[in-house]
């Protein structure tokens, strides 16, 4: 018996009202992470109280306005998770906001509970987000770190953004980040963070929106495993639209079939009062590092980058 049918969220099976998804972290069975995934249609608005949460929104495709006390943030967007970064804004807790859309589109809301509320409303410039290339050769993706320590302030929230080529594999070598440890010397190596994985899978068209071509032909997989003393056992054929989430243990590989680019967006909270994104290597694993120090970083990335020239 396996963890996969109560980790993985297919498609639609996690809706409510306007939402394609909502996980809070009383539907996950943890204490901080949140996702909710909007669908708007051209012309609507959407009414958002953040609570105990607080929120980024982040256009997957389309634009918006978020108005909150009395501010409007124009988000001009993108036309597709594949084409570039886009801008966003984030939301502290007990905050009230309207998000309309002159041409609808599809919004992550990140969120994360907390009990401090030291951040203003604010908006995050496309070009302001690091585009980091990581790994090499068949482990090679690119990462958009959008609200990371040392990108964007925050109390708990850790969102970014993984692309994949097809054929490539990515959460690799595979890692975790569920428990504080220190080393000899008192220093940090790993954090608790609870996470969620959003995919899209593109099609034929090298794009994967709202209406994405049929399920059957594009898929990937994302695999979580734990340890003896916490077991998790969880192996997800993926396709867009879909969820997997990652109370503990070692999580990796993400894997993109070929001819199917892969994205997922991350997002990231626990207790720790220091915001930080420590991770450790499965050890059985993490020699794989060393051999991108002799390979190329594929040449399909980044994503994007022709539209840009």
């Amino acid at each position: 018996m396996t963890d996969t049918s109560k980790y993985h969220l297919p498609h639609g099976t996690s809706a409510d009202g306007s939402y394609d998804l909502v996980v809070t972290p009383e539907s996950a069975g943890w204490g901080y992470s949140g996702l909710r995934i909007l669908t708007m249609r051209p012309g609507q608005a959407h009414a958002l109280s953040t609570g105990d949460c607080e929120f980024l929104v982040l256009p997957l495709t389309g634009s918006c306005t978020v108005t909150t006390d009395g501010t409007a943030f124009e988000l001009a967007g993108r036309t597709g998770v594949f084409a570039s970064a886009t801008d966003f804004a984030y939301l502290p807790r007990a905050s009230e906001a309207l998000i309309s859309s002159a041409q609808g589109g599809l919004f992550a809301l990140p969120s994360a509970r907390t009990e401090r509320g030291g951040h203003p409303a604010r908006y995050g410039r496309k070009e302001d987000v690091p585009v980091e290339l990581r790994g090499a050769g068949n482990c090679s993706r690119q990462v958009n770190n959008y609200c990371l320590p040392g990108t964007f302030d925050a109390e708990q929230l850790l969102v970014c953004e993984v692309l994949t080529p097809g054929g490539n594999w990515s959460s690799y070598p595979p890692h975790k980040h569920d428990e504080v440890r220190t080393d000899d010397s008192g220093s940090a190596v790993e954090s608790e963070l609870e996470e969620i994985y959003y995919f899209q899978v593109a099609g034929e068209d090298g794009f994967a929106y709202v209406g994405a071509p049929p399920r059957e032909r594009s898929r990937a997989w994302g695999r979580v495993y734990g340890t003896p003393e916490r077991p998790i056992d969880v192996l997800a054929e993926v396709r867009s639209g879909d969820t997997v989430l990652i109370p503990h243990g070692w999580h990796g590989p993400s894997i993109a079939a070929p001819g199917y680019d892969l994205y997922y967006l991350n997002v990231m909270a626990g207790p720790g009062q220091d915001r930080a994104w420590l991770i450790c290597d499965d050890p059985a694993h993490g020699w794989v590092r060393g051999t991108w120090e002799s390979q190329e970083s594929d040449p399909h990335l980044p994503f994007g980058a022709k539209e840009t020239e």
